[in-house]
């Protein structure tokens, strides 16, 4: 048995399937934006079964997109649960066949209370379609599951047209990455759009004076764990950067001594930033374009406020 051609043959049905459903779109998605815009309150998303899973899916899609929204259980709605559907709420109900006993059960108590209901079923005429104020057909030609009985294609579709509901959405509302990010700070991109360069330097800082010899600077440079040292003048100036590497270099000058002075050996004039709020992403980019690992963060005076190393802001998830 070719599976690999089993498993082509139901991805192709499926493209098919929301293929035909994308040219029979109704113009009822126009209003449904509109609608959901409107709401003074949430979007409740409701179904059973399979239908139930995929609502739960789209709502989420709505939440983390700019549509506050939650996935509320017909079953529980009738046990208690129908006191979160507000007055200022709008509900999107999924049932394939329209008639999901559960969910029929709750549309008098929503329409009650003159609530907007979206309905989301194969035909307009179920009961579904006509306690609905806009209509969403998911009607496919056939199921990928070879018994045309699981739901297969008829699932994909729903998901497709809450994904393209939700998209719409955003376009309506001029959604950013900016706003996505605030709704993901624990995510990559969150972390990109807001994680600045105060939230990650160290102000723990290893300073020596411009003064000092060799031998007191790596005293500093032990303690302080960075692998470097700054070396600052009497005003407290940044003047120079000692590293490890400045040090191994050191090491292999006939001239070299323990009680010289660190600045010899020292980075003059290393890199700085004087803009502790920049994005902590962009102090990323920085130091990998000028290949070093440390950055001195000074105040408007140049003068060391923090550290930077590129170790701490890869362990931090910047990208």
């Amino acid at each position: 048995m070719d599976f690999k051609k089993i498993a082509k043959d139901v991805m192709e049905l499926e493209a098919k399937q929301i293929s035909i459903a994308s040219e029979r779109l109704s113009d009822d998605i126009s209003a449904a934006v509109d609608m959901i815009c409107g709401l003074k309150g949430k979007l409740i998303v409701t179904g059973v079964g399979k239908s139930g899973l995929v609502g739960a899916k789209i709502a989420a899609t709505f939440a983390s997109t700019g549509t506050s929204s939650f996935f509320l259980h017909p079953t529980e709605a009738m046990h208690g649960d129908l006191g979160m559907i507000g007055k200022s709420d709008g509900v999107l109900a999924i049932s394939y066949s329209g008639e999901s006993e559960e969910l029929i059960r709750i549309l008098p108590h929503i329409k009650r209370f003159d609530i907007p209901l979206i309905g989301m079923a194969k035909s307009k005429n179920s009961s579904l379609g006509r306690y609905s104020d806009l209509f969403l057909p998911i009607c496919v030609e056939k199921e990928a599951c070879p018994l045309d009985v699981a739901p297969t294609c008829s699932t994909t579709l729903t998901m497709a047209l809450g994904d393209a509901l939700a998209v719409c959405l955003m376009k309506k509302r001029n959604f950013k990455k900016e706003d996505f990010a605030s709704f993901h700070p624990g995510g990559s991109l969150g972390k990109k759009l807001f994680v600045k360069t105060s939230d990650i330097m160290r102000i723990d800082l290893p300073i020596a004076d411009e003064g000092a010899s060799l031998k007191e600077a790596i005293d500093i440079m032990t303690h302080g764990r960075l692998g470097s040292v700054i070396l600052t003048d009497k005003d407290g100036v940044v003047k120079a950067l000692l590293s490890d590497g400045d040090l191994r270099r050191a090491l292999m000058r006939e001239d070299f001594t323990i009680n010289s002075l660190a600045i010899d050996y020292a980075t003059k004039e290393p890199k700085t930033l004087n803009n502790k709020n920049l994005l902590a992403s962009d102090a990323l980019v920085f130091l990998e374009e000028r290949k070093i690992q440390l950055l001195v963060i000074v105040d408007k005076n140049n003068k060391p406020i923090g550290v930077l190393h590129i170790h701490d802001l890869i362990e931090a998830g910047i990208r």
